[in-house]
C-alpha cells in the first residue's frame, strides 16, 4: 500500500449561480449537480487515479449516499476495508455555490465524520503500517488529527497535513511532527492571524510558523502557483495558465497529486511542480473528482506544456 488517507469523505451538491440571493430572496440558478467529494475522498482519488494504491480510512452515514460513497472509492481502486457506516447518522455533506467567475463557496455539515475516532485507526493499525505515506485534514475530529499524527511518528510514516477547514487553535506541537504541512492562504491567515495580501505578508506569515519548528510549509497559491519552505530556502512554484472553469477541489488535487509523485520519487521539488500543474488540469473541468485527470489524460497534458 503507498498512502493511507485518514480523513472525510462528503457529498457535493453544487449549485451554479450567477449570484448569491440576497437575504429573504429566492433565485433561480443555471444548473445543479451532485458530486462525490470532501477533502479526505478527494486527496485519496486524486492520488488513485494517478496509479497509487491508496487506502480509505473514514466513516459514511446511514442513508442514501453511503453506498454511493462506498462505490466511488471503489471505481476508483482504493482500498475500502476501512470505510464503516455508522447507524442513524447523516453522510457529510458539502453545498457548493459556484459563481460566473468561477469562484466557489463551501458550506460543510460533517454527518458521520465526526464519528471517525481513535479506536477506528487502532483497528486499522496493521493495514496503516503497511503504508509509504499518511494524508490528514481537519474535517474529522481533531483528537483523531493527533493520535494519527503520533501514530505515523512512531512508525515511521512520513505524514501530510492540510489544516482545512483551518482552525485558530491547532497545536503546533503536533504541527512539528508533521513531514509536510500544507494550508492555502486563506488557512494560513487563519493560523497566524497575519495579513496574506500578497506574497511578502504570505512569506512574513510563513516564516512565522518555520520559526516554531516546521519541517516543510508548503502554501497553496491557487492560480499564483504555491511556495515551500523547509527553514533554510524559499522555493516558488510556478502556476500553469489555464481557462479556469470550477476551481472547486483545486486544493485537494494538488495535495494527492503531490503524495503520488512524492511516494514515487522522493523528489519534493518535482512533486510540487507536478502537483501544480495537475490542479491547474482539474480547474479547467466542473465538479471535483470527477474534473481530475487519470494518468493517461495527465501525461497528455504534461506533454503539451
Amino acid at each position: 500500500m503507498d498512502i493511507a488517507v485518514i480523513g472525510s469523505n462528503m457529498v457535493d451538491l453544487i449549485t451554479y449561480i450567477d449570484r448569491m440571493p440576497k437575504l429573504g430572496e429566492t433565485l433561480e440558478a443555471p444548473r445543479f449537480s451532485i458530486g462525490c467529494g470532501g477533502k479526505g475522498a478527494n486527496q485519496a482519488v486524486a492520488a488513485a487515479k494517478l496509479g497509487s494504491d491508496v487506502m480509505m480510512l473514514t466513516k459514511v452515514g446511514d442513508d442514501l449516499f453511503a453506498e454511493n460513497t462506498l462505490k466511488n472509492f471503489q471505481r476508483y481502486g482504493i482500498n475500502t476495508d476501512y470505510v464503516v457506516a455508522v447507524k442513524g447518522v447523516s453522510s457529510g455533506v458539502a453545498p457548493i455555490f459556484v459563481d460566473k467567475s468561477s469562484q466557489n463557496s463551501i458550506l460543510i455539515i460533517k454527518g458521520a465524520n465526526n464519528n471517525l475516532s481513535i479506536e477506528d485507526i487502532e483497528h486499522a493499525a496493521d493495514a496503516i503500517k503497511k503504508c509509504k505515506l499518511i494524508i490528514l485534514q481537519l474535517e474529522i475530529p481533531l483528537s483523531v488529527v493527533y493520535y494519527a499524527i503520533d501514530f505515523g511518528a512512531k512508525n515511521n510514516i512520513p505524514v501530510i497535513l492540510n489544516p482545512a477547514p483551518a482552525v485558530p487553535n491547532l497545536d503546533i506541537n503536533y504541527v512539528c511532527k508533521c513531514d509536510f504541512f500544507m494550508p492555502n492562504e486563506t488557512e494560513l491567515e487563519i493560523l497566524t492571524g497575519l495579513p496574506v495580501s500578497n506574497l511578502e505578508e504570505i512569506l512574513v506569515a510563513a516564516n512565522l510558523l518555520i520559526s516554531k519548528g516546521l519541517k516543510n510549509l508548503i502554501v497553496t497559491l491557487g492560480e499564483k502557483g504555491a511556495v515551500w519552505l523547509d527553514g533554510k530556502d524559499i522555493h516558488h512554484i510556478s502556476p500553469y495558465r489555464v481557462n479556469a472553469i470550477d476551481t472547486s477541489g483545486a486544493g485537494d488535487a494538488f495535495i494527492g497529486c503531490f503524495a503520488h509523485y512524492l511516494v514515487k520519487t522522493h523528489d519534493i521539488l518535482k512533486s510540487l511542480n507536478m502537483a501544480s500543474a495537475f490542479s491547474a488540469y482539474s480547474v479547467t473541468g466542473q465538479g471535483t473528482q470527477v474534473s481530475y485527470p487519470d494518468k493517461t489524460q495527465f501525461d497528455n497534458f504534461m506533454s503539451k506544456l
